[in-house]
C-alpha cells in the first residue's frame, strides 16, 4: 500500500484526471490566466470541478448560486451543467476576480449562461431574496435555486447556508467547499476563524430543521480536506 502522503495523494488525483477527464483547453487556460492575473491558487480541484457540472445535470439544475467566484473555474463548470435556458449567479467581493473570471467565461464560450455580481455576499444575498419575492421578472434569477456551491470566506459560512436555503427550495442541492481543514474542523478548541466558521456551517446543517445533509473527508492535491452537502427539505 502506498504511503498516505501528499505527493502520493497528488498522485492519484493526476492519475484519475488523466483517466477520466479530457484535455479542455479553456479550463487550463483560466486556471493559467488567474496564476498569471496574481489570483490564490485556491480554486476547485479538475476532478471536484467535473463533481460540481454533473451534479448540475444530474439535478437538471436551471438555476445555479455560486457564492465565491475567484476566477471562474468553477464557474465555468457549473455553466457547462446547467439546462440550455439556464443561468449560473456568482457572487464576487473584489471587482479583480470578476474581471478575470469574465475573460475565462468569455473563451469557454459560457459567458451568456452567467451573471456575475461584484460585492459582499452579506449585502448581495438579501437583493437575490427581493428578486425571488418579486417573482415574475423577466429575471431568470427571479425563481429559487436548484443548487447552490459555497466556497468563500469559510468565517461566512452559516450565513451563506442560510441565505442557500432560504433561497432554495424542496430539492435544492447545497454544496459546501473546504470543510476538512486539514483535520482541524474536529477540534473544538480551535481559534482559527476560518476553522470556527466552517465549525459554524456544519454545525446548522446538522440542526436546522429545513435541511438535510452529509459530508465526506476527503485527500488529493489539495491535502486533507472535504466536503459537505446539504438538501432542502
Amino acid at each position: 500500500m502506498a504511503d498516505p502522503t501528499l505527493a502520493n495523494w497528488r498522485r492519484v488525483d493526476d492519475y484519475l484526471a488523466a483517466t477520466l477527464l479530457d484535455d479542455d483547453p479553456a479550463l487550463t487556460a483560466a486556471r493559467r490566466d488567474s496564476a498569471a492575473a496574481g489570483l490564490p491558487a485556491i480554486e476547485v480541484t479538475p476532478l471536484a470541478g467535473r463533481l460540481l457540472e454533473l451534479l448540475a445535470r444530474m439535478t437538471g439544475a436551471r438555476r445555479v448560486l455560486e457564492i465565491g467566484t475567484l476566477g471562474g473555474y468553477s464557474t465555468i463548470h457549473l455553466a457547462r451543467g446547467i439546462r440550455p435556458d439556464g443561468l449560473v449567479v456568482t457572487l464576487e467581493l473584489e471587482q479583480r476576480h470578476a474581471d478575470v473570471a469574465r475573460a475565462n467565461l468569455e473563451r469557454a464560450d459560457v459567458a451568456g449562461r452567467v451573471e456575475i455580481i461584484v460585492g459582499r455576499a452579506a449585502d448581495t444575498l438579501p437583493h437575490l431574496a427581493e428578486r425571488l419575492a418579486e417573482h415574475g421578472r423577466a429575471d431568470a434569477a427571479a425563481d429559487p435555486f436548484d443548487l447552490v456551491f459555497i466556497d468563500a470566506d469559510k468565517e461566512s459560512n452559516a450565513l451563506y447556508l442560510d441565505w442557500a436555503i432560504r433561497l432554495g427550495r424542496p430539492g435544492t442541492v447545497i454544496v459546501v467547499d473546504n470543510i476538512g481543514r486539514a483535520g482541524e474542523v474536529a477540534d473544538p478548541e480551535s481559534v482559527d476563524p476560518m476553522v470556527v466558521g466552517t465549525q459554524r456551517g456544519l454545525e446548522l446543517l446538522g440542526s436546522d430543521p429545513r435541511v438535510d445533509a452529509t459530508a465526506l473527508q476527503t485527500v488529493g492535491a489539495k491535502g486533507w480536506d472535504g466536503l459537505a452537502i446539504g438538501l432542502v427539505r
